[in-house]
């Protein structure tokens, strides 16, 4: 198996990186946090004219045919700058979702809207009780009149104030099974939403979303009825790589960080970067950073693999060993900066905080060991 980048993908990788150098500054990232949009309308514009916004969609629709290793070097780059903006939720998530469930027609009219930036969107899946299942879901659609009616409420909704549209998961009429979801394509704007909007502990937003008698055409039902929970399961697997890809990106720089303030502050008149004990926990650390990039490439690798069990076993696996190797280096990083690393105005504590949302978003490690387990024992 070859593992080495093609000169196309390195490219693209240490263009966004430049990008995130000049745009994405530590105060920059603080302006946008605090404006209305809680991130930058002008980077999302810059990731649509550098192509990364269409990068993973079929060329038929305007993309570039970029696979999950792409979309792995990107989540990379921007792991670095800490972004806000929602591509993980538009262009991986929902957009896988799109590529595995939607029919030609709808996704003729929603891919190329992505890939210009002009559509964000955002999954409504989880539910208070779900705690992880993809299938836990109690929302229901039901025929009105010739109409859908949806009722329920989704939890931690990602992106939710960015979103124009939302996919939401529900069940319908007579069908209770385990594995019987259907998707919903929901404007914003439609009436009979309400929004409890919050900041995560990242800085990056979400809400719950109460649907009260939602009046939808027929039309907004995504792809065939019932069947939407694989795609949901794909969708959510190919975030989890990306996620993992994100960590891997933040660990280098919290690497770098730690490394570069080791070399410059002194105690007893040297640096502490000549402790021997420090030494070796930066070993430590650079090592964890490495297992982490190779998992999170091994997996986005696997996300081609015909078999959609191979593919979720790779994805949760990826995701346990990520999140266990991601909280030695941030805390190891938080314990060398020494009191300085746990204030808001170094970006040491951001990283952190990125890792522990991310540790939690779509299934904590323990949740996918569990899965990981399980895939394994039913072989």
């Amino acid at each position: 198996m070859d593992f080495s980048y093609t000169e196309e993908q390195l490219a693209l990788e240490d263009t966004l990186r430049r990008f995130i150098a000049k745009e994405y500054s530590f105060e920059q990232r603080r302006g946008y946090m605090r404006s209305a949009d809680g991130f930058s309308r002008a980077a999302w514009r810059t990731y649509a004219e550098l192509g990364i916004l269409a990068l993973p969609f079929p060329d038929e629709f305007g993309g570039l045919n970029g696979t999950a290793l792409d979309t792995m070097l990107v989540m990379r780059a921007l792991g670095t700058g800490l972004t806000l903006e929602p591509y993980l939720g538009t262009v991986v998530l929902c957009g896988g979702i799109l590529k595995a469930h939607a029919y030609p027609k709808q996704q003729a009219s929603l891919i190329p809207a992505i890939g210009d930036g002009s559509l964000m969107l955002a999954l409504a899946h989880y539910e208070p009780q779900s705690r992880y299942d993809e299938s836990t879901v109690s929302a229901r659609a039901v025929r009105k009149g010739g109409q859908w009616q949806l009722d329920g409420h989704k939890a931690v909704v990602q992106g939710a104030a960015s979103a124009g549209q939302f996919l939401v998961s529900a069940r319908t009429n007579g069908h209770d099974g385990a594995d019987a979801l259907s998707l919903f394509l929901v404007a914003a704007t439609t009436p009979g939403l309400s929004f409890r909007y919050y900041e995560c502990h990242d800085g990056t937003r979400a809400a719950d979303i109460v649907f009260d008698q939602v009046l939808l055409d027929d039309d907004a039902l995504l792809g065939r009825e019932a069947h939407a929970l694989p795609a949901i399961m794909q969708g959510i697997a190919l975030a989890n790589v990306a996620m993992s890809a994100e960590a891997a990106g933040i660990m280098q720089a919290l690497n770098a960080a730690t490394l570069d303030y080791l070399k410059t502050r002194k105690q007893f008149d040297v640096p502490l970067a000549s402790f021997q004990a420090l030494q070796h926990r930066m070993a430590d650390m650079a090592i964890a950073a490495e297992q982490s990039d190779s998992m999170a490439l091994l997996a986005a690798i696997e996300m081609q693999n015909p078999d959609a069990g191979v593919r979720l076993q790779k994805a949760s696996g990826a995701k346990a060993f990520v999140t266990q190797k991601a909280r030695l280096v941030g805390q190891e990083a938080i314990q060398m900066h020494g009191g300085i690393g746990v204030t808001d105005e170094l970006m040491v504590g951001h990283y952190f905080k990125r890792l522990a949302v991310i540790s939690a978003s779509f299934g904590d490690m323990d949740f996918h060991l569990r899965r990981y387990s399980d895939i394994i024992r039913a072989a």
